[in-house]
């Protein structure tokens, strides 16, 4: 399911006259991850997601700000994320640490478990958000072509509800502003460097915090099914 094969853009580091190239991610969706995450036991996966709980809440509704809902997300995308804790081209202590002990099983059963879930309820929009809605569905629907900005709904769907044929793509509807906003700020500093061919960064790189804010309240107030 992984492999030590370049993928994606990469990360290059100087090491004195030496470059070296450290991949994005070793995630390969080749039709053995595919026959694992269609295999997957959504029972089984409850019961290993027993200590996410403590973070992530009862069936993956997180009541910390700083902690994304897991609960109806896209599975290859939890599944993505978890092996990316392991090998560590994701970095955060704690993941990384609950991770290591995850094998590619446990990890498909777990993305399945929080998969079969309900969608988060919508938040309710902030007070004065007309100009962040604004704001929020140029980028959404149109992009920003100058800055090479891609709309949004082109890859997370129409409301943030996904795209089940974009390998590791994350549902985005009814997920926390807040996370929603921190994960765009790490991509834009590069703290996160896990997407593939460096998108998510490039993108990041060239919106405002305006810009950032009205997203993450945006895809926060989404119903979704």
């Amino acid at each position: 399911m992984r492999t030590s094969a370049i993928l994606g853009a990469a990360s290059v580091f100087l090491i004195g006259a030496q470059v070296l190239a450290v991949p994005s991610s070793y995630v390969v969706w080749s039709a053995e991850t595919i026959r694992l995450l269609n295999a997957a036991s959504a029972t089984k996966g409850e019961l290993l997601a027993y200590g996410c709980v403590a973070c992530h809440g009862e069936s993956g509704m997180s009541a910390s700000p700083a902690f994304p809902h897991l609960t109806g997300q896209d599975p290859r995308y939890l599944f993505k994320q978890l092996s990316d804790y392991k090998d560590k081209t994701r970095i955060n202590p704690l993941m990384n640490a609950i991770a290591a002990g995850m094998s590619d099983e446990d990890m498909a059963d777990i993305a399945a478990y929080y998969a079969a879930q309900p969608p988060p309820a919508p938040a309710p929009a902030p007070e004065s958000s007309g100009g962040d809605m604004a704001l929020a569905m140029d980028l959404i629907t149109k992009g920003h072509g100058s800055r090479m900005v891609p709309s949004c709904e082109g890859c997370h769907g129409h409301q943030g509800a996904g795209r089940p044929g974009y390998y590791g793509m994350p549902v985005l509807g009814g997920q926390k502003s807040i996370y929603l906003q921190i994960a765009l700020k790490e991509y834009r500093t590069g703290n996160r460097a896990n997407d593939v061919y460096a998108v998510m960064r490039d993108i990041a790189k060239s919106l405002t915090d305006d810009e950032i804010t009205a997203l993450g309240n945006y895809y926060a107030t989404q119903k979704l099914r």
